[in-house]
């Protein structure tokens, strides 16, 4: 006997046929022999609209209360699914993270799981029953309710195969597993068999949306293996392991996009050490991630351009805060773009291959697609682009590698 967990996202439970799909699915697998713990997350849509409802009150509405607020989508979606379950003749119960308990930290909105309690919810499956916990949240160490960030279904899926120790770790989604890019924008992608888990971090972290960034982290650090799949197809899906059970017969293995990135250029600021620290103290206090970073230093070395990207979102509050630093900094001009795009390229099969980058940056100059900052790590590498041209880049770069 399996023990598994099937993890089910807010498309694949988004309307009530939907649901009673995938409580066939999960009378299958239990039909199979296996226990099983499922994890399911809001209805599509619905987290989106509490945080909504939060704006209409305050746009600096609470963090404990919108933790509250928020994780009440899972909680209707967990009902509704154990109501399904049941109904087709089978035993079920349904849990929110504070009566496990799932306990976290007190990072209000973006949580870490800090252990679980697993004999209630052991003895329930031992006994024949499927249990359905809600995703996404958890409890603080406060006795609040907390939630894991967005997409934090998939990191309470990742905690459960770790904390019950279970056989198998299943993500159901809306497409048929990792492909190698965005289908709406390259009708030409195709599904990756298996993925390592450094790539599908780098894939996920660079916008791929098929699994949360730090659920792939934690089933890296734990080696916990992942089966991401369809529910509205039988197909076999993708598997997300260690990369020493992977030949790599592709030089790249996908390209994943993001567009909502701003460009921030501080012009003519003193070349001396310490320098970049004063720029990047106060943003890095007010949350905002830097991503890209490149400094041009003048050739009398007294003057440097220190430009780097962050989200969108971002821009309005980290050129305030570098205005509010002015004195300090004493740059002579502050530029900003935020109609740019970033595309990378991902592939294990790059650390052993030379030509890589050239090869990339060719076929992006014979489309005319100029790149304004550049990025690298061992297996991607990302440039940054006008925003109307990502389609094309996108495009262009999977044919180039032979992905279609």
């Amino acid at each position: 006997m399996k023990r598994l967990v099937l993890k089910f996202g807010g498309t694949s439970v988004g309307t009530i046929e939907k649901i009673k799909k995938v409580a066939n699915i999960i009378k299958k697998k239990f039909s199979e022999g296996n226990e099983i713990i499922v994890i399911v997350s809001a209805m599509a849509g619905a987290t989106d609209l509490l945080k909504k409802k939060s704006n209409l009150i305050s746009n600096n509405f609470d963090n404990k209360e919108l933790d509250v607020l928020l994780s009440s989508g899972e909680q209707v979606s967990c009902s509704l699914l154990s109501g399904a379950i049941i109904d087709l003749g089978l035993k079920a119960r349904s849990w929110l993270g504070w009566q496990i308990p799932i306990i976290t930290n007190d990072n209000y909105t973006s949580s870490q799981i800090m252990k679980i309690k697993i004999d209630e919810v052991s003895n329930f499956i031992s006994n024949g029953g499927i249990a359905v916990i809600a995703g996404f949240q958890g409890i603080s160490t406060e006795s609040r309710i907390t939630t894991l960030g967005r997409g934090g279904s998939d990191l309470s899926a990742v905690a459960v195969a770790k904390f019950f120790q279970t056989d198998s770790c299943e993500i159901y989604t809306d497409v048929e597993g990792v492909l190698t890019t965005d289908p709406s924008i390259n009708e030409k992608a195709k599904k990756i068999d298996k993925i390592s888990y450094e790539e599908m971090l780098e894939m996920a972290s660079l916008g791929a949306k098929v699994m949360q960034p730090n659920a792939v982290q934690a089933s890296m650090i734990d080696n916990i293996p992942i089966h991401v799949r369809s529910t509205f197809s039988e197909k076999a899906g993708t598997k997300i392991i260690s990369d020493s059970e992977i030949d790599y017969n592709k030089v790249v293995t996908g390209v994943a996009y993001s567009k909502n990135n701003a460009k921030v250029s501080i012009v003519g600021v003193v070349d001396k050490p310490g320098v970049a620290a004063d720029i990047f103290e106060p943003i890095g206090k007010n949350n905002i991630n830097i991503d890209m970073v490149i400094q041009n230093t003048s050739l009398d070395g007294k003057k440097a351009n220190i430009t780097f990207t962050i989200k969108r979102e971002d821009l309005k509050k980290t050129l305030g805060l570098i205005e509010k630093n002015k004195q300090k900094l004493n740059y002579n001009k502050l530029i900003h773009d935020d109609k740019l795009a970033k595309v990378s390229i991902i592939g294990a099969g790059m650390q052993a291959n030379s030509g890589v980058t050239h090869k990339m940056f060719r076929s992006l100059a014979d489309e005319k697609i100029n790149i304004l900052a550049i990025s690298t790590s061992e297996i991607k590498i990302s440039v940054l682009i006008r925003e109307n041209l990502t389609q094309r880049a996108v495009k262009t770069l999977h044919k180039t590698f032979k992905l279609n």
